[in-house]
């Protein structure tokens, strides 16, 4: 008998004794860390097992959990082979040309704006999100909550430096997003990297928020959480989602990634579809 395991763009199928040993891998990792894989969808949760396997050269996934429980340093290991840090920024620009145009009109009503970018991996599009207020005229009054599980990433997403080699791409990705300046006035660079100014780091807060197992921590009229909860199945997708929800002020907008969507959240009838292409939706 095979254990069906699914994710919301495909099957993915193994055998009871690895479905066990991913099982005992996941619980042996949160019991000693506090991270919590658990509710993850075990076909990604497996693609990285099985590239961690072929790396240390080992045949099982037993093994694997022994260099957990065995192996000082081994689980920080583990920790960043689970930890998704696929971003650029200005990614999609569609959708941040969409929230310039239709939400930053609503936001230049309030008297202060707070925007949490949950999942937020190595800073880019929080950094893209600090320009596009400072073109819009709001940044002094937006503070930024720029959220990881991974302290690590979230160091590296603090020093707001990113490789020369990506400018060419940001930078289209930042014109068709709408904007305004010359891409190059916001970072210096030498010969391998870019340097962002400091300045736009003023109004960002980096900090650690695993969205699994933290409770909301303030009320926010931006929440920006765009490509994680793909790697979470139902009930997990369900419960950050009422995290989300409580921490969403009345007519807040939220923003999820392109293969992600509320209809299928318990949370459905508390958000109206204010872009449905771009996945921006409105509390209610």
């Amino acid at each position: 008998m095979n254990i069906q395991i699914w994710s919301s763009d495909d099957k993915h199928e193994l055998d009871p004794i690895k479905n066990l040993e991913i099982e005992l891998l996941l619980e042996g990792i949160y019991r000693l860390s506090g991270y919590d894989f658990r509710q993850y969808m075990r076909s990604s949760i497996w693609r990285r097992i099985q590239n961690r396997m072929q790396l240390e050269k080992v045949s099982t996934i037993t093994q694997l959990l022994e260099k957990v429980i065995h192996e000082p340093g081994f689980i920080e290991v583990i920790l960043n082979d689970f930890s998704i840090n696929v971003t650029e920024m200005f990614r999609d620009a569609h959708f941040f040309y969409a929230f310039r145009k239709k939400v930053v009109p609503f936001l230049k009503t309030l008297p202060e704006i707070r925007i949490w970018h949950a999942g937020c991996s190595t800073g880019e599009e929080v950094f893209s999100m600090a320009i596009l207020m400072e073109e819009e005229g709001l940044i002094e009054k937006t503070k930024i909550y720029a959220t990881d599980m991974n302290e690590k990433i979230l160091e590296k997403a603090k020093r707001g430096i990113f490789p020369l080699s990506k400018m060419q791409t940001y930078t289209k990705n930042y014109m068709q997003a709408g904007g305004t300046h010359a891409f190059s006035e916001y970072y210096t660079t030498d010969y391998k990297y870019a340097y962002f100014k400091s300045s736009l780091k003023d109004n960002i807060v980096f900090f650690q928020h695993n969205l699994v197992t933290d409770q909301s921590f303030n009320e926010f009229h931006v929440i920006i959480c765009r490509n994680v909860l793909i790697y979470f199945n139902p009930e997990l997708q369900n419960q950050v989602h009422a995290l989300f929800y409580q921490s969403l002020c009345s007519n807040g907008f939220i923003g999820l990634g392109d293969k992600e969507s509320m209809r299928l959240s318990t949370s459905t009838a508390s958000y109206v579809e204010f872009d449905g292409v771009e996945r921006i939706y409105r509390k209610i």
